[in-house]
């Protein structure tokens, strides 16, 4: 009889191990993925929904563009196959929001490194150099930021790439304000305004959707610099470190501008070449 209560005893015991073994198998890490590390669990990644060529969810569900590319290719070298990433719209107004609370484990969605945003949260980067710039009809012969006076220049709501072209470049420009870009493109296409400004990546992105194609084209101003960087938590260095070195893999191995020529091509976009780690190209003035 005491044996069999000795036994039972450790029966007991072990089953109490078994069950908080399991129990903390459970843990999440800080991006809310449901997996402590690559290889059996998830991660969730931040992208925008509605930019064509950048990061554009499409019908059938699936995700595509240039930030998408970047992503699925840092994601893969932090040990997460494409099957395993959980894109997550993140709009402008929430990205710091969103790494603060670990919703995602890092953002790529035209994000510009900027000192305000670097208080809030840590950037890998930039990956990318755009500016911003007109689209305009292919027959436009608006050439140069003076040629908008007199012109209807559409921008998004609130947005202050319009705002600043009519502030310090052609004042007498007629300022129309839609509530997404793709409402300005389609403006331009009917004759309802003669340009749309915004960051040349997202303008190239629209003019090469198919619809477009052809009908549009970049003016090249190149009216301020925007260094796209990758966003992660503040103080997550480690996760900062290995983004970075897949940036650099993916510039290194040709896959960077394998993704550029893949998503802004048709619309002849004339990028930058790949920024370097840590520089980040200032405003004039």
């Amino acid at each position: 009889m005491k044996l069999r209560k000795v036994t039972a005893a450790s029966a007991v015991v072990l089953a109490l191990a078994l069950s908080a073994t399991a129990c903390g198998g459970d843990n999440k890490d800080d991006a809310g993925s449901g997996s402590t590390g690559g290889g059996g669990g998830t991660i969730k990644v931040g992208i925008k929904y509605d930019q064509p060529g950048l990061g554009l969810k499409k019908p059938d569900g699936s995700f595509a563009g240039f930030d998408v590319d970047v992503a699925t290719y840092v994601a893969k070298q932090l040990g997460y196959a494409p099957d395993k990433i959980e894109f997550v719209e993140t709009k402008s107004a929430d990205r710091e929001n969103a790494l603060a609370r670990g919703d995602v484990k890092f953002i790529a969605a035209t994000y510009s490194i900027t000192d305000e945003r670097k208080q809030k949260v840590d950037f890998a980067g930039p990956y990318l150099l755009a500016h911003q710039d007109l689209l305009i009809k292919s027959d436009s012969d608006i050439s140069k930021g003076t040629d908008l006076n007199g012109k209807k220049l559409c921008s998004v709501t609130g947005s202050t790439s319009a705002q600043n072209v009519q502030k310090s470049i052609a004042p007498k420009a007629d300022l129309k304000e839609y509530p997404t870009y793709s409402e300005c493109v389609a403006a331009l296409q009917n004759g309802a305004v003669d340009a749309v400004t915004t960051d040349d990546s997202i303008l190239a992105g629209f003019a090469a959707q198919d619809q477009y194609k052809g009908k549009f084209k970049l003016a090249g101003l190149k009216l301020s610099n925007e260094n796209y960087g990758i966003g992660v938590k503040k103080g997550d260095t480690a996760t900062l470190d290995k983004i970075n070195k897949a940036l650099e893999q993916m510039v290194s191995d040709g896959s960077w501008q394998k993704a550029v020529d893949a998503n802004f091509g048709p619309a002849n976009y004339k990028n930058e070449p790949a920024p370097k780690i840590g520089v980040i190209v200032p405003n004039a003035g």
